[in-house]
């Protein structure tokens, strides 16, 4: 008498993140049996325990019998989580309530100091800096009384002129994230972006892509203008609805991709600062609408600029070979860097996981008051940037707004957290309505955060005529 029952087959790749230079991931077959079947997805990070077999191909005549390594089974463990691959002690729990009580009276100094930490390499550039920051934390996914899901994983573009930093940051933001991919637009088709399908044998199996291998990560595309049209629109589910339909082969699935999208591009020629986004990267209006933030380096000829880069270059041992070591590495660069007291490496990827986990901010009237405002000013002065200014704008002013206070350590989204909001979607020279064109190039961290930000509240507030927020108190 046979019985049946229950049977699948799955392929377990090492994790790209933990190869060494030049390694070439393996993969082994994996049977499941019973209740262990359909447990995972493609590109779930899994441990698997079981006992490894030979198994013996079918026999053909005249062709070299084969046998293959296979592992049978006996538990599968998925891990949903990225917090749980970053130690997260109680002693850094307390540094980091320590940290913010020494600094309450100068929360925006202790902001800076953080944001200073990332890529600490690079001179300058405060406002990609802390716009990268705001995107690795991210804001708060929800779902409504019908079950639709809006995303809380912020996007971020990257469009600037060669040698202006933009795959230092992406090469930086995968190292601090754990699960995170890092990829090419020129090595990049629809398949290895997204999923594809490979004959094994008689049988169909899914190869999983970039953005499904970063599902709860971070996926970086560099030289984001290389992927080809047809390719750009397999990704535009992926970015707004956080999943991948799949129809290949026979095979009909929905995988999740709820990763945050970092990407970086050159401009189509020279940047043209009279033509919109759309024309000067040549990509369409429901990808640029996708995108939280549009950052815009260009790298114009300023001597000041360039002695101060220079000297911050030359004064930086660091910077002249690559077999330095990492503590070495941050410790020069804390010497020579714009804000003393830097935090490691180790301790800035602690302190996003743990935020990311610990709070889920709410709004507050005042915020809320300041985003509407703001976008509905935007909604009247859309002649030049009508991909940037639909409802996805307000959306990622509340990620934006989340993510800061979270970066501040709190679970309420204040006066202040909505300014830093309204102020990075002016960088983005998309829509410079009330500070003017900012040039997030050329941007140095100030000298008396606490003052800085108080003179962009008034401003902010005046021109938005709620200066009658400022005596609120919600700040």
């Amino acid at each position: 008498m046979q019985r049946c029952v229950d049977y699948q087959e799955i392929k377990i790749q090492e994790q790209v993140g933990r190869l060494a230079l030049g390694t070439i991931p393996r993969a082994i077959v994996v049977v499941l049996e019973r209740d262990l079947v359909d447990q995972a997805k493609s590109g779930d990070p899994i441990t698997v325990t079981g006992t490894v077999m030979r198994r013996w191909r079918p026999v053909v005549i005249g062709e070299r019998p084969d046998i293959s390594v296979i592992v049978r089974a006996n538990s599968v463990h998925v891990h949903s989580d990225q917090a749980t691959q970053v130690a997260i002690t109680d002693e850094l729990r307390a540094e980091f309530c320590s940290f913010w009580a020494e600094h309450a009276r100068r929360p925006m100094h202790a902001r800076d100091i953080i944001v200073a930490s990332m890529c600490p390499q690079v001179y300058g550039l405060f406002y990609v800096k802390l716009a990268v920051m705001l995107v690795l934390i991210s804001g708060v996914a929800h779902c409504d009384a019908s079950g639709l899901r809006v995303r809380g994983e912020a996007h971020m573009l990257l469009v600037g002129d060669p040698g202006t930093a933009k795959s230092q940051f992406l090469k930086y933001a995968a190292k601090l994230v754990p699960r995170s991919v890092l990829t090419t637009g020129i090595g990049s088709t629809s398949a290895g972006l997204t999923v594809t399908a490979v004959r094994d044998g008689p049988e169909w199996q899914l190869e999983a892509g970039a953005l499904v291998l970063a599902d709860r990560g971070l996926c970086c595309i560099d030289e984001f203008g290389s992927i080809r049209e047809a390719e750009k629109s397999t990704i535009l589910e992926a970015m707004e609805q956080q999943s991948i339909s799949v129809a290949k082969a026979g095979i009909v699935c929905k995988l999740n991709a709820r990763c945050t999208v970092l990407a970086a591009m050159n401009p189509k020629g020279k940047y043209d600062v009279q033509s919109s986004l759309a024309i000067n990267t040549a990509l369409s209006t429901p990808l640029l609408s996708r995108f939280d933030l549009v950052l815009v380096l260009l790298d114009s000829h300023d001597e000041q600029w360039d002695s101060r880069v220079a000297s911050f270059l030359l004064a930086d041992p660091s910077a002249g070979g690559p077999d330095k070591d990492k503590e070495t590495d941050h410790a020069t660069a804390a010497a020579d860097s714009e804000v003393s007291d830097i935090w490691p490496f180790d301790k800035v990827q602690a302190y996003i996981a743990y935020v990311k986990s610990t709070f889920q901010p709410q709004s507050t009237p005042a915020s809320e008051q300041v985003l509407t405002r703001y976008y509905q000013l935007q909604r009247q002065r859309d002649t030049l940037n009508a991909a940037r200014t639909t409802i996805r704008l307000l959306e990622s002013l509340i990620r934006l707004a989340q993510a800061h206070a979270r970066l501040m350590f709190r679970d309420k989204v204040m006066l202040q957290d909505a300014i830093i909001a309204v102020v990075l979607m002016e960088t983005t020279m998309l829509s410079a309505s009330i500070l003017g064109s900012t040039d997030a190039l050329h941007t140095t961290f100030p000298e008396d955060s606490d003052l800085f930000y108080a003179e962009l509240q008034d401003l902010v507030l005046q021109r938005l005529d709620l200066a009658h927020l400022a005596d609120s108190g919600d700040v």
